[in-house]
């Protein structure tokens, strides 16, 4: 009887990436409890896993948020541009809007909370390999309700002025009212008056809500 000569697929190669060392080892050691995993590295911040994980070259990385100097998305966006078949999964006690998107536009590929069970991290990890977009529950809601209103979004931010979208646009990557001044050329007061007008159109009461709003438009 002839037998294939086809080698048979190996466990899914998975890092970590967790400042607490209780959550790295128990995360490890429930990917070795399955064997369709295997735990290739783990790492408490995100220098070491910009550094080590390119050249480890995993399949999934399970990414939490909060690292201390670098965050989970500045990690995310660092890893994706060294390595842009690296699949990210952001495991994380986060739900906040202003952690989902900016981690799902740095190249995350899913999202999940950390009170995920068991199975469904093993799922996720599955569906993640084979190119699908995990998300715990809670936070697939939210993504939904962000892109129905993404179509109203974009017909407000319409109302702006031209130096409204300037001033919203350097919101949104991160400079302070100070820094928006001296890269437009206009006065302190005058950038304030911008943004007393953005958030009155947008309805909106915080710079997160307004940013959100314009990455919705983009």
């Amino acid at each position: 009887m002839e037998t294939s000569s086809q080698p048979q697929p190996g466990p899914i190669r998975v890092s970590i990436v967790d400042d607490d060392e209780g959550i790295r080892t128990s995360l490890s050691q429930l990917l070795g409890s399955c064997g369709d995993f295997a735990c290739v590295s783990a790492h408490p911040h995100g220098r070491s896993a910009c550094a080590e994980i390119p050249k480890i070259k995993p399949d999934v990385v399970l990414m939490d948020i909060n690292l201390g100097s670098m965050d989970g998305i500045e990690c995310v966006a660092r890893l994706k541009a060294a390595a842009p078949e690296l699949q990210i999964v952001m495991l994380t006690v986060y739900e906040e809007t202003e952690k989902i998107y900016p981690a799902l536009e740095a190249g995350a590929a899913g999202y999940l909370l950390k009170r995920t069970s068991s199975e469904e991290l093993f799922d996720a990890i599955r569906q993640v390999h084979r190119g699908e977009s995990p998300m715990s529950g809670p936070i697939a809601r939210k993504v939904v309700q962000f892109f129905q209103r993404k179509g109203e979004d974009a017909a407000v931010l319409d109302q702006l002025t031209p130096k409204e979208y300037q001033v919203l646009d350097h919101l949104a990557r991160g400079f302070l009212y100070k820094e928006i001044a001296q890269e437009m050329s206009i006065t302190l007061e005058t950038v304030r008056t911008h943004i007393r007008s953005i958030y009155q159109k947008l309805q909106v009461n915080t710079r997160t809500d307004a940013v959100l709003k314009w990455l919705g438009k983009r």
